[in-house]
């Protein structure tokens, strides 16, 4: 077995439901996998377009998601959530902007890499276990202290225009790579899209 450890790098988003699905098809794969394995997270904002300068979402803006497109996502949901065995609270979090659960989320893995998998996995899990809003400082707040991070630093993180300027600079950078759409599973030059099942990402990785 090589001490060489594995990376990984996935391209995801809080708010899709498919990032979640594709983290739950992920872990069943490590499960199984006998090298030291590495996710290294990069952000991607599915909201920009629909971001108002105040940071409100206009769910009226146009983005080429109508009723039909909806259902559809639903519909692949639920069949993911049966093949992977994943219960969730809810398909889709269409009224969830999760640009401060990224800022969040951005500043633990600089500041505390350690803990971030705890804190990603407990974001993950407040809003498809949970159905809680993301978007929500308090409801980040309690996710910080329930896995040991400060709280304060974690607020202050939130409102950090430094931080979020870098943030949105690491979205241009996805962009700029040909991310357009999430989950996005990176390892050397092979690359896989959507919550794709183990045994793609064995062929992936392996």
């Amino acid at each position: 077995m090589s001490d060489e450890i594995q990376r990984v790098e996935l391209y995801a988003d809080y708010v899709c439901p498919f990032c979640y699905l594709g983290k739950k098809s992920f872990e069943q794969y490590r499960t199984q996998h006998e090298e030291p394995l590495e996710v290294d997270w990069r952000p991607f904002d599915l909201r920009s377009g629909k971001r108002n300068p105040d940071g409100s979402i206009d769910h009226d803006a146009e983005d080429g998601k109508d009723d039909q497109y909806f259902e559809q996502a639903k519909q692949n949901v639920r069949r993911l959530q049966a093949e992977y065995g994943v219960e969730m609270a809810q398909e889709l979090a269409i009224e969830v902007d999760s640009l401060s659960a990224q800022q969040a989320s951005w500043y633990v893995k600089q500041e505390y890499p350690d803990q971030w998998a705890a804190f990603d996995e407990a974001v993950y899990d407040a809003l498809w276990q949970d159905g809680r809003d993301i978007g929500d400082e308090e409801v980040l707040a309690d996710i910080a202290e329930a896995v040991g991070l400060p709280v304060g630093e974690v607020r202050s993180a939130i409102d950090d225009e430094g931080l979020r300027t870098e943030l949105e600079d690491r979205f241009s950078v996805a962009q700029r790579r040909g991310i357009t759409g999430v989950p996005t599973f990176v390892s050397g030059e092979q690359v896989a899209r959507g919550a794709v099942p183990p045994a793609q990402l064995e062929q992936l990785l392996d």
